[in-house]
């Protein structure tokens, strides 16, 4: 594994002081033995910040859910503070952002997934609260239709503005990566490991050029030894960083796969490419829209329907307009009309919540708009008014 970091740099220490306490702390929580991502959320809101975790009695940890004895003992004993204000020193080396869940800039998108990282990394100059982020993921052993797809749909995605996302790796990842740069479109790569280096080593000089047009982001720390496990990992944040996750060449259990089914456990759209029966590499793609998992799609049109970002969405008032007078909307319909009205679509949890109607009467209600062709029902339990 060879340092991405190749260029000259002042070799300065920083030591933690009032400013950059708080930092520190974070930065050591993410170290602690045992402490997910959602188990070092709840400490936080339990004890008020990051700093205050560590300075919080053992007795008072082990009241807090999920704690317990143990963990509360190795919080109180933890040494991890060292090794933290090591990566505090190589962040602030190399001009990385670290990224606390609690911090405005923190992607809104990804603090809403119940198991996004409280910490992430990140060196680039793309805005992760863009307006239109889409995650293009797929095989590693891309065929030249799958990469000749990925750069069209990219082609056609350029007036859009669009922000793409994906993982860097072989195939796929590479595709819709590098065809983002080649038609100026900004692109992000979610990383297995720390930002000490690269991997695929082959796509180092890819990856310096998507710092400067786009970026690269990580929950790992540059101590941390890449494993096969990290990638997984990975996929949630895939997910979670975006609107929709297109899926367009994949094996039955490829790690695009895991992503999409991510990304609809997030409510994320996820739309997918199909292929022939007997194409391996299609056969994720294929059982994703057989089992309703995934919309098909069949070029960036779809897509841009789908997500209601092509300017001829202009007409929908009209056509809605003209529903209304074709059918007389009875009360619970013309609620759940109301609430959906001017919307890119709610999950069927959210329309739940905002009106009275017991999960029966709202389910039932749902089928017969449908039925009418008043409204379409989305991947992730989501409706939305046609």
């Amino acid at each position: 594994m060879s340092v991405f970091y190749k260029f000259e740099t002042q070799n300065k220490q920083v030591l933690p002081n009032s400013t950059s306490n708080e930092r520190l702390y974070q930065i050591a929580l993410t170290l602690l033995p045992n402490v997910g991502s959602v188990l070092a959320k709840n400490l936080v809101a339990y004890c008020g910040g990051a700093e205050a975790v560590f300075k919080t009695s053992k007795g008072k940890l082990e009241k807090i859910p999920g704690i317990g004895k143990e963990r509360a003992d190795s919080i109180v004993t933890a040494t991890v503070l060292e090794e933290a204000e090591a990566e505090l020193v190589f962040i602030d080396k190399y001009n990385i952002t670290p990224l606390f869940f609690t911090e405005e800039n923190y992607p809104a998108r990804l603090k809403k997934c119940n198991d996004s990282p409280i910490l992430i990394y990140y060196k680039g100059n793309a805005d992760l609260n863009a307006e239109k982020v889409v995650g293009i993921v797929g095989t590693r052993r891309a065929t030249d239709y799958g990469k000749e797809v990925t750069k069209k749909l990219i082609a056609d995605l350029k007036e859009h503005n669009v922000l793409i996302i994906s993982g860097l790796a072989y195939g796929i990842d590479i595709a819709a990566h590098s065809a983002a740069l080649e038609n100026n479109l900004k692109t992000v790569g979610v990383l297995g490991h720390g930002l000490n280096t690269i991997y695929p080593q082959q796509h180092k000089s890819i990856a310096k050029k998507m710092v400067e047009h786009g970026g690269l982001l990580t929950e790992y720390h540059s101590s941390n030894e890449m494993h096969p496990s990290n990638f997984p990992n990975r996929n949630r944040i895939v997910a979670g960083l975006c609107d929709a996750v297109v899926i367009v060449e994949s094996a039955i259990s490829g790690g695009a796969v895991l992503t999409a089914k991510i990304a609809d456990s997030y409510n994320v759209d996820v739309l997918a490419y199909p292929g022939k029966s007997t194409d391996r590499f299609s056969a994720g793609c294929n059982s994703l829209i057989k089992s309703h998992r995934a919309k098909m799609m069949e070029s960036a049109e779809d897509l841009l329907l789908e997500m209601n970002w092509v300017a001829s969405e202009m007409e929908k008032p009209q056509k809605r307009q003209q529903r209304q007078l074709e059918f007389v909307l009875s009360e619970p319909e013309q609620e759940v009309y109301n609430l959906l009205n001017g919307k890119n679509g709610l999950t069927i949890d959210a329309l739940s919540s905002s009106t009275e109607m017991n999960s029966s009467v709202l389910a039932a209600t749902l089928l017969e708009m449908e039925m009418n062709s008043i409204l379409i029902a989305l991947p992730g339990k989501r409706y939305k008014l046609l």
